[in-house]
């Protein structure tokens, strides 16, 4: 992959990121602006985005397996400018989920098709995922900056149009600097990874529980991180702008745990690592429920680095241990299946919140992390895979 079209690659991964969280950082605005008395009350609206950012990645793997993962990847950079550029016109909560949930459609193609586009050919596969990782996650950390900023300086309409005026920009260079793939990979005609059926049923079924999990932390703590920043630091930091660099240094220094786990997930096997880093999520969920002020700070950032350090381990089994002519529609699947059940965390977010508190909230995150241990005790050892990987290919 040339390395314009690889940071493009990696820049869309951050784009992606970005979109999804900008509603989640502007909704107090949002809601006072569609006079909605409460940030807790506007959340269920987005849960359109978050449930087609899963389920639409069935359609979008098939077709970058069939169709071809350049083309796809072009849809995804027009369709997130353009669809972004549609929230930003919305005028009631209710055009406002239908503007979200098309922009869901979109942002479901980026997982299943741009990362297995961006490994096809790389060297260093954890490292490669390591530095997308990060990427993705510097757009969450910018989701926090930028929308803060933009809303402060032209309002919430603004945190839209921005970025999707940035998308349509990379599309165009992404169609000037990709180069054109040979043909769909689902036309390959060699495999180069081919399990036993059983094994590669129980490793992909690993893959969803553990995806599951993860998404549910992912998608709970960078849709409430913001109000829950607000809430422990009342009383110390109250400026809106302050709060914002505040979440995105949160998010800054997690997502360096990326290109950690991406590296030693080069060297090392992927099942006790795995199983560390939730071990880990588990220590750190439960600290942070109990802790306020800048104490409670400092646990964010490390449930954050825990929950970042989790996301390289499930593309990187789909590399490890599935065939390149069949990832985007696996990749797709796994998506559909984790992101669908954890989008109903955002649905959940704010009633939840309102009902019992952030901190039974932590709580209840710090047994969905005991819950991911328990799942990564079934992913089979590496070196059983990589025995049954050789007897097929002999």
């Amino acid at each position: 992959m040339p390395l314009i079209a690889a940071l493009l690659l990696n820049l869309a991964h951050a784009l992606d990121h970005l979109f999804l969280l900008i509603f989640a950082t502007a909704v107090s605005d949002i809601a006072l602006d569609f006079g909605v008395g409460r940030w807790e009350d506007m959340m269920p609206y987005t849960v359109g985005a978050f449930l087609m950012f899963g389920l639409a990645s069935i359609p979008a793997g098939k077709l970058g397996d069939q169709w071809g993962r350049r083309a796809m990847m072009l849809v995804f950079y027009f369709g997130m400018g353009v669809s972004a550029i549609g929230v930003s016109l919305t005028q009631t909560p209710l055009q406002m989920a239908v503007a979200l949930t098309v922009l869901g459609v979109f942002s479901a193609i980026y997982h299943p098709v741009g990362i297995p586009l961006l490994l096809q050919k790389a060297e260093r596969p954890g490292m490669a995922i390591g530095v997308n990782g990060l990427a993705g996650n510097l757009g969450i950390a910018l989701a926090a900056l930028s929308t803060g900023f933009l809303v402060a300086w032209q309002g919430w309409r603004m945190a839209f149009i921005v970025p999707g005026v940035v998308s349509l920009v990379c599309g165009v260079l992404f169609a000037c600097f990709a180069p054109h793939e040979a043909g769909a990979p689902a036309k390959k005609k060699t495999l180069s990874v081919q399990l036993p059926r059983h094994l590669a049923i129980r490793t992909f079924w690993v893959m969803v529980a553990t995806s599951t999990t993860t998404g549910l932390l992912f998608n709970i703590t960078t849709n409430g991180n913001g109000p829950l920043l607000a809430e422990r630091l009342d009383g110390l930091v109250n400026d809106p702008s302050r709060l914002g660099v505040l979440l995105a240094a949160v998010y800054a220094v997690a997502s360096l745990a990326q290109l950690v786990v991406g590296r030693l997930l080069d060297r090392f096997p992927v099942k006790p690592l795995f199983f560390m880093v939730l071990f880990l999520q588990i220590i750190a969920f439960g600290f942070a429920s109990q802790a306020t002020g800048w104490v409670w700070y400092a646990a964010a950032i490390a449930y954050m680095v825990m929950v970042f350090g989790a996301i390289p381990f499930s593309d990187t089994m789909v590399i490890r241990y599935i065939d390149d002519t069949m990832r985007s529609r696996v990749s797709g699947t796994r998506i559909a299946i984790s992101f669908g059940f954890s989008s109903l965390a955002i649905y959940l977010l704010g009633p939840v919140v309102k009902a019992a508190g952030f901190s039974q909230l932590m709580l209840g995150l710090t047994g969905v992390a005991a819950l991911g241990v328990v799942f990564v005790l079934f992913l089979p050892n590496e070196a059983a895979l990589n025995a049954a990987k050789g007897k097929v290919s002999h």
